[in-house]
């Protein structure tokens, strides 16, 4: 790790909606999708193909991850393979002179053989290597770090971003590219860790890169299993989580695209099974798959905290939210309706409210900022409307985020002014572009009108944004549509919405700052990294500013 000091006391377009899902398809025998989820040699028993991960930090703990493969057929949603003894340790050195914890864990096929091991008693803001074991092998070592001390005076947090990964469309070189950094306290992922639908389906620009398994669009658990496996075989991504603690939330494309609890836009009932068995199987190989400890009703909504100079408050925007509007399905405005459900606004704002941190974070899967797409051309308007899965003609915002549930926005905004709540910055994936925004109280009086909090947007690892929807060279569609949506969202500081990349996050008391870092191409493995912009909100000022360099 950095030497520097931490703390002071130490679809094509959109994808087409599928009525019918073929027979074969849904009941296709499981060992063709199995060994592709797998690397081409067989495993020799037992081993760790799917590396290991760290998630949660706290200040005396870790959650960490991993799965072993017992024996070659033992092969993600398979369930077969034996019960598995799965020895950690974790230590203060890379070569575990200095060993600080142990124990061990039983693999099962009930559980895919993912194992975790939540361990406490570690010292605060402290690095350390871990590893597994199991029948003699050893799994690699790996790095992760515990969280500041609650009452610490921290001096820097450093957090890498990001979101939406389309193993189709392309590397997650953004991954490589944090974790080469060697910098980061933790990582950020605000949502689509993984894509559910079948190959060529979904954003690719018309060229599949890499083919994912299963090849059908996922439905049951094994599906779940086979394409969470499939993930962590990805060597850019294992980097990542060998040398860093992650901190996730799920958004929809975990479960189905456009998800609510009692369904999604790419699921027909019925003809893919019940709405009720895929959530659950979607939950289910989650938590076995990610380092993330299930929160109330196996959500994941949950805070952290990092000393004295942030929290963050992490939101679940898809176990609790009323169904999409539509045309006849009801209005935006309708107080009845929800996006985070009465008890996780309650808990969001009594913690913002109770907060003695210098920072407020929420981790939130999909924008909170008004939208308005304004006077685009037909040309922009339409492939826009696509992506963000809107009607071609009339509503003029995306109902699928904060937009679509505007009493929420409201409350939670006015619940920021009344209270002089400050520094609240929201962190964001989804919409597979980059903005910096101001929230305002009313998006139509601002400027005037107060800002209550500040958004920083990540664009997607991979997933398509305008550029790849309209096939035109990487920047075209920002030069024309980006001053278009400033026009109609003065709000908006700036907006890329042709590159793919990361965010890193670096707070100090002074400032929060986004760097905003983009790839030279999405579909090469080697892809290079090259910053693009900061942008920074001052502690008490509610409002983003352009600054000109990386921190």
């Amino acid at each position: 790790m950095t030497s520097r000091q931490r703390t002071a006391d130490s679809n094509s377009l959109s994808p087409r909606r599928r009525t019918v899902v073929k027979a074969a398809a849904a009941t296709a025998v499981l060992a063709a999708p199995l060994a592709a989820a797998i690397p081409a040699r067989a495993a020799e028993a037992p081993a760790f193909l799917h590396g290991v991960a760290s998630g949660d930090p706290l200040p005396d703990g870790i959650l960490l991850w991993t799965r072993v493969t017992p024996t070659a057929e033992a092969v993600p949603g398979s369930g077969l393979g034996p019960d598995t003894e799965v020895a950690w340790t974790v230590a203060k050195d890379k070569a575990f002179t200095n060993v600080v914890a142990k124990g061990s864990v039983t693999a099962t096929a009930a559980s895919d053989h993912t194992v975790k091991a939540d361990v406490r008693g570690l010292a605060p803001a402290t690095d350390y290597w871990f590893r597994f074991s199991a029948g003699g092998t050893d799994s690699p070592p790996a790095r992760t770090r515990t969280a500041p001390a609650a009452d610490a005076t921290v001096t820097n947090l450093r957090f890498g971003v990001v979101s939406c990964a389309n193993w189709e469309a392309g590397y997650f070189s953004s991954y490589r590219h944090l974790a080469a950094r060697g910098d980061l306290d933790a990582w950020l992922h605000l949502g689509d860790y993984i894509y559910e639908y079948g190959t060529g389906e979904y954003g690719t620009r018309d060229t599949v890169v890499r083919q994912h398994a299963p090849t059908h669009e996922i439905l049951t658990l094994a599906d779940y299993r086979i394409r969470h496996g499939k993930y962590k075989t990805d060597p850019d991504l294992k980097a990542l989580h060998a040398v860093a603690p992650v901190v996730a939330i799920w958004d929809d494309h975990e479960f189905a695209n456009d998800a609510w609890p009692g369904g999604a836009e790419n699921h027909t009932e019925g003809a893919e099974g019940a709405w009720t068995a895929r959530q659950a199987a979607a939950k289910q190989a989650y938590f076995e798959w990610m380092p993330v400890r299930p929160a109330l009703a196996g959500t994941t909504y949950r805070r952290l905290r990092f000393g004295k100079l942030a929290d963050l408050s992490l939101l679940d925007l898809r176990s609790f939210r009323s169904q999409q509007v539509a045309v006849g399905n009801g209005s935006v405005d309708d107080p009845d309706r929800t996006i985070t459900g009465r008890a996780q606004l309650d808990w969001l704002k009594a913690g913002l409210k109770s907060s003695d941190t210098t920072w407020r974070l929420v981790g939130n899967s999909v924008m909170i900022s008004p939208f308005a797409i304004g006077s685009l051309s037909a040309d922009l308007l339409k492939p826009l409307a696509e992506l963000l899965g809107l009607p071609k003609e009339g509503l003029a915002l995306n109902t699928d985020q904060w937009d679509g549930y505007t009493d929420d926005r409201r409350e939670l905004l006015a619940h920021l002014r009344s209270n002089a709540i400050r520094n609240t910055v929201f962190l964001t994936g989804d919409i597979h572009m980059a903005w910096a925004n101001d929230v305002p109280v009313d998006a139509g009086t601002y400027p005037l009108s107060a800002s209550a909090a500040t958004e920083f947007v990540v664009t997607s690892v991979t997933s398509d944004n305008l550029d790849d929807l309209l096939k035109v060279p990487e920047g075209t569609v920002t030069a024309l549509a980006a001053p278009v949506i400033q026009l109609a969202n003065r709000h908006v500081h700036w907006v890329d919405t042709d590159r793919h990349g990361y965010g890193v996050l670096d707070i100090t008391a002074d400032r929060a700052q986004m760097d905003y870092y983009v790839l030279s191409d999405k579909t090469k493995a080697n892809a290079t990294s090259s910053w693009a912009r900061s942008y920074r909100t001052r502690t008490g000022t509610q409002k983003v500013e352009r600054t000109y360099s990386p921190v």
